[in-house]
């Protein structure tokens, strides 16, 4: 979810990935959650740190204690940033469908404000104003 919202706040301008400390599948829950909002991640493939073609990152973002614990160590000889964000693993949510979804819009509405309040995405500027705003 994160990375589909930096890709889609910022395009290619800026370049983020994102890995899992397991191998896994795509969340189908996760897919729906994203849908409701417009950003299709259906053909996203998840990844590991291990899958990672490169090391030169300036921000870490981790969200669970696991994934924070392998981003120190993968950091440890490099001068970057990590930050945690703790987050609910909705997976571990059982219930009916509407229940587990929420969980999913829970972590997707707050991956979302926290990406925004990070990075403060700006919309491209309409070229076609002149800088007192009229055309």
């Amino acid at each position: 979810m994160a990375e589909a919202f930096a890709q889609h706040y910022f395009g290619s301008s800026v370049y983020f990935a994102s890995a899992g400390v397991r191998k896994g599948e795509l969340d189908p829950m996760a897919v729906a959650a994203m849908e409701e909002i417009g950003i299709d991640i259906a053909k996203h493939r998840p990844h590991t740190f291990e899958d990672l073609e490169d090391s030169s990152f300036d921000l870490i973002v981790t969200l669970s204690p696991e994934a924070h614990h392998k981003a120190l160590e993968f950091t440890r000889t490099l001068a970057v940033d990590v930050i945690y964000w703790p987050t609910l693993d909705p997976s571990v949510i059982e219930g009916p469908r509407e229940q587990v979804l929420n969980a999913y819009r829970t972590v997707r509405d707050s991956l979302g404000d926290r990406i925004i309040g990070l990075f403060n995405p700006q919309p491209p500027a309409d070229e076609t104003k002149t800088s007192s705003g009229k055309a």
